[in-house]
C-alpha cells in the first residue's frame, strides 16, 4: 500500500496511507467547490443566457405530441369536475369580460415571468452574493425537472381544448409579447403546459424576497407574487391550476437540490462572502 506523508502542527513527519490520502483530498475539493463564493458577473451573464437557451432549446424540440396533449388536458378537466374544483372556465370567463383587467393580465403573464426573475437573481448577486450560487442552483434545478415533465406528459393549456368553451385572451384583445398566442406562437412549443414555470420561477421568487427580505412590505409583496402569478395564469387559461402543483413539486425537488449540494438550505448561508476566491466566509444579517 502506498503512503503519504504529511506534516503534522508539531512540524512532525507522518505517514498517511494513500487511499485515505486520497480519499481527503477528494473531501477538500468537495469543500472547496461548495463553499459559498463571490459570483463572477460576467460568467453569471453567460451561464444565465446559455442556460435559458438551452432549456428553452429542448423545451421547443420536445415533440408537441398534439392529440396525446389534448387527450390529457381532457382528463384532467373531468377529474377535475369529479372533484368539484374545475373553477378555470368561471375565472376566464369572468375576468376577460373586464377589459382593461384582462388585457394588464395578458401583459403581466408575457413579461414579468422574466423581468421579476431576472430582478431577483440581480437582487441575490448584489446583496446576497453568498447565497446567490446555491438559490440559483435552486432555480435551475427546477427548470431542468420541468422538462422532464414536459416530455412525458404534453398538455394543451385550457384555452387549446377542444370545445373547452375558453377564451384565449391574448388572440382575443390582440395584445402582444407572449409567446403563448398569436405570431409568436410558433415558436415556443405549445403543448407544454404542465408543470408551469410561471408558478415555479414566481413562487421561487416569492419564498426568496420573503426569505431574504429587510422590510416587512417586501415579504408581503413576496408571497402575494406567486398568488397573483396563479390568478393569471388561470384566468388567461394558459394553465390548468393543477399545472401550478406541478410547478411547486419541481421547485420542491429544485431546492432539495440545492440542500444536497450545499448542506442546508440557500437562505441559510452566509450573506457575504470575503475575498475575491470567496475563501473566508462573513455571517451577516439576513
Amino acid at each position: 500500500m502506498g503512503e503519504t506523508t504529511v506534516t503534522t502542527l508539531e512540524g512532525q513527519e507522518q505517514a498517511t496511507p494513500q487511499p485515505v490520502a486520497e480519499e481527503e483530498a477528494r473531501e477538500s475539493f468537495l469543500r472547496r467547490l461548495r463553499a459559498p463564493r463571490r459570483p463572477r458577473f460576467w460568467f453569471e451573464i453567460l451561464l444565465i443566457a446559455v442556460s435559458y437557451w438551452t432549456y428553452s432549446l429542448i423545451r421547443n424540440a420536445v415533440p408537441e405530441q398534439k392529440h396525446e396533449a389534448l387527450r390529457n388536458a381532457d382528463w384532467i378537466w373531468r377529474v377535475e369536475h369529479q372533484l368539484g374544483v374545475a373553477v378555470e372556465e368561471t375565472v376566464n370567463h369572468t375576468v376577460n369580460s373586464v377589459t382593461w383587467l384582462i388585457v394588464g393580465m395578458n401583459y403581466y403573464y408575457a413579461t414579468l415571468h422574466f423581468v421579476v426573475t431576472l430582478g431577483v437573481l440581480v437582487w441575490l448577486y448584489r446583496s446576497h452574493p453568498g447565497r446567490y450560487a446555491a438559490t440559483r442552483l435552486a432555480l435551475f434545478a427546477t427548470t431542468a425537472v420541468a422538462l422532464v415533465g414536459y416530455y412525458f406528459f404534453p398538455l394543451a393549456p385550457p384555452r387549446l381544448m377542444n370545445g373547452g368553451g375558453f377564451v384565449d385572451t391574448v388572440l382575443v384583445h390582440q395584445t402582444w409579447g407572449s409567446m403563448a398566442s398569436g405570431d409568436l406562437k410558433h415558436m415556443s412549443n405549445q403543448y407544454a403546459a404542465m408543470p408551469s414555470m410561471h408558478i415555479g420561477w414566481s413562487l421561487w421568487c416569492g419564498l426568496t424576497i420573503f426569505a431574504l427580505a429587510s422590510v416587512p412590505w417586501g415579504r408581503v409583496l413576496g408571497l402575494l407574487y406567486p398568488v397573483a402569478t396563479l390568478v393569471v395564469i388561470v384566468a388567461t387559461a394558459n394553465h390548468f391550476w393543477l399545472d401550478a402543483v406541478g410547478g411547486m413539486l419541481c421547485l420542491a425537488v429544485g431546492f432539495a437540490v440545492a440542500h444536497v449540494w450545499y448542506g442546508t438550505l440557500p437562505y441559510a448561508l452566509p450573506r457575504r462572502v470575503a475575498g475575491a476566491r470567496g475563501a473566508a466566509l462573513v455571517p451577516a444579517e439576513a
